[in-house]
Order: C-alpha cells, then structure tokens, then sequence
C-alpha cells in the first residue's frame, strides 16, 4: 500500500512541511516500512522507536486516536459497504462532514486532557476516564 498508492499519492502534494504520524503497532513498523517513511519524511515521522518515538499508551492523548477513528469508523460502516468504492466514498463523505465547531470541541477537550497530565506531573491516571 506504501509502495503502490500511498508515495505515488504524495508525489502529488508537498510534502516538504508534512509530518507522518503512525501508531505503534509491530505490523506497523518492519524495517522496509519505516525506510520508505524515512525516505519520504525524514526526521518528520513519529512512529515507535524512530525519529520522533510515539508516546506510550497515548490513545487517550491523541485525537486521532480518541475522537477521529473511532468517530469516522462508526459512520463509514454504519451503511456496510460491500465495495471498496463505496467504502472510499463512505470516507471521504464522513471527513467531509466534520464540522469546525467538532474539531473546536476535540481541541477544548485535548487541552483538557493535557492540563490534566500536567496536574498529575505525568504520572499514571487510571482512575480518569476521559469522555468526549
């Protein structure tokens, strides 16, 4: 997917100031992975044990993590795509739909979440049970 659609795709863009940013997964992060990212964007890739290492146990910490996927997985799936065009369609429709006044609510929570980290001096919180 790298190889095939995702560099060819951003040959169409510039990437000069883009930050790519993956989770920590170990199917993520084989050695041929990481050095096309690395080829692509350099210091500006935030995946586990790289150039910018991604936090541990970060999900409640990262929008992407706590508000988007969940948010856009349960919308792109709600009609059951059969097809991957339709299912691309669900996708881009859905990022489509998210309005600023959400992404302001996310951005209020987020510092909310960091304030609370920082109240804590960063130790441990299970006790929190953030909600969006």
């Amino acid at each position: 997917m790298i190889t095939n659609f995702f560099i060819p795709e951003l040959n169409n863009h510039d990437v000069q100031e883009l930050w790519f940013q993956q989770d920590g997964a170990t199917c993520h992060t084989a050695r041929a992975t990481i050095d096309l990212l690395k080829d692509t964007f350099g210091d500006r890739l935030i995946s586990r044990f790289e150039p910018v290492n991604w936090p541990p146990r970060s999900c409640d910490l990262t929008p992407l993590d706590y508000f988007l996927w969940g948010d856009v997985k349960s919308l792109v799936y709600a009609d059951k795509p059969q097809t991957l065009d339709h299912l691309e369609d669900n996708i881009r429709r859905v990022i489509a739909d998210i309005r600023p006044l959400m992404l302001e609510k996310v951005i209020e929570d987020w510092t909310s979440r960091l304030d609370y980290i920082r109240a804590s001096r960063g130790s441990d919180t299970p006790e929190i049970i953030f909600k969006m």
